[in-house]
């Protein structure tokens, strides 16, 4: 039975809208770099050329962020450095490009958003062996699977960055006591993608706190490179458009079963075991400072200072929830909530980050968690 997995803010249908503007604009250009020039333009925005060629005309790119990145990267030029080069020195920055495209060659794949037939954006500098496996790919292959699961998900939420796709959803049969606060934990899947080379294609199991809307990513998870085998191989330029295809429906395959896996009731169970095991993972003695807590963990987590501040925000307002007894002792499960609570309040980019620690401080090994508790 079909279910609808929209929420009120409709922000499927807004991510859907804008994965289909861009995969009509998407356009592919294989080169060798000595084909290619770095330009910029008198307002000084970087710029690739891709020269007319067998009867195609001059193609002009405005670089983003993300292709720039990837360009300093391939050039061997640290991309703090080739930002300020660009910045204050454009022309020098551009000769010297230039001169390593042309002496040292290679084959590379700029993936582009068009504005006309021979203008637009690189949004990516990658390899030729790069895997297209596209955001459109990935929501054709999870979301009919997602609307007829016994589940019953919803969408939390969906967002598109430069470099990023991000779908999360939470079921509204798979429910919890939760072990912490008193409130209702939720099952959910999450997916991500980027078709410009800034991560793998990943499903993985999200496990949710419901009354702030926490989500901690657990140990279920799998990743998909966008580099393949058969792509490494000199024979990968021989293989048909169907051989191609099945590449990718190999994965979908995979994504389909992987879906099946985390979304079911004894996947979400094994979850919150843990998170009732991480309850009684008391703090000993009695602290007049919760930012001892929060420090010892940032010392174990490697976090910065900054970050260290933002989980320590996030701890207060676990533990000012109603239902939290305020006499109650820290347990892994009161830092878990106040590690994910940050991501409710991070870039899009890195929210993933937040929920995948809120994930490893749930599994930390008992060496590690006998630091944090010391």
């Amino acid at each position: 039975m079909t279910h609808h997995i929209e929420n009120n803010e409709n922000a499927l249908s807004k991510l859907l809208e804008k994965v289909k503007d861009q995969a009509a604009r998407s356009a592919d250009f294989l080169a060798p770099t000595n084909d290619l020039q770095k330009t910029t333009t008198l307002d000084g925005k970087p710029q690739i050329v891709i020269e007319a060629n067998r009867g195609e005309p001059t193609k002009f790119f405005n670089i983003n962020d993300t292709a720039f990145g990837q360009i300093a990267t391939h050039a061997g030029i640290d991309t703090r450095t080739a930002r300020r080069l660009q910045a204050s020195y454009p022309s020098e920055f551009d000769t010297l490009t230039n001169a390593i495209w042309q002496k040292e060659p290679t084959r590379r794949m700029i993936r582009t958003h068009l504005d006309t037939e021979n203008f637009g954006t690189a949004r990516a500098f990658v390899s030729d062996k790069f895997k297209t496996f596209d955001n459109v790919n990935l929501l054709q292959t999870t979301l009919p699977q997602l609307m007829e699961s016994d589940a019953q998900f919803q969408v939390v939420s969906a967002d598109l960055s430069e470099k990023r796709m991000y779908l999360r959803l939470k079921s509204l049969e798979q429910l919890g006591t939760g072990a912490n606060v008193g409130d209702h934990m939720a099952n959910g899947i999450g997916f991500g993608n980027s078709e410009v080379g800034a991560g793998s294609v990943l499903v993985y199991q999200i496990f949710w706190t419901l009354a702030c809307l926490n989500g901690m990513q657990t140990e279920n998870k799998s990743r998909s490179s966008h580099i393949t085998s058969a792509r490494d191989g000199d024979d990968w330029g021989l293989l048909s458009d169907d051989a191609k295809n099945a590449d990718n429906h190999a994965l979908e395959l995979k994504l389909r079963d992987l879906v099946g896996v985390y979304s079911s009731r004894e996947a979400f169970d094994e979850v919150l075991d843990k998170m009732k095991a991480a309850a009684a993972d008391v703090i000993d003695g009695e602290f007049t400072d919760v930012t001892d807590v929060v420090n010892n963990l940032g010392k174990v987590m490697q976090l910065t200072k900054k970050e260290n501040s933002d989980v320590l925000n996030g701890l207060m307002a676990t533990i000012g929830q109603s239902g939290f007894e305020q006499a109650r002792p820290l347990s892994r499960a009161t830092l878990v909530n106040a590690v994910t609570a940050v991501a409710n309040r991070s870039d899009v980019d890195d929210v993933d980050t937040w929920q995948k620690r809120g994930g490893q401080l749930l599994s930390m090994p008992a060496r590690d968690w006998a630091r944090v508790a010391a």
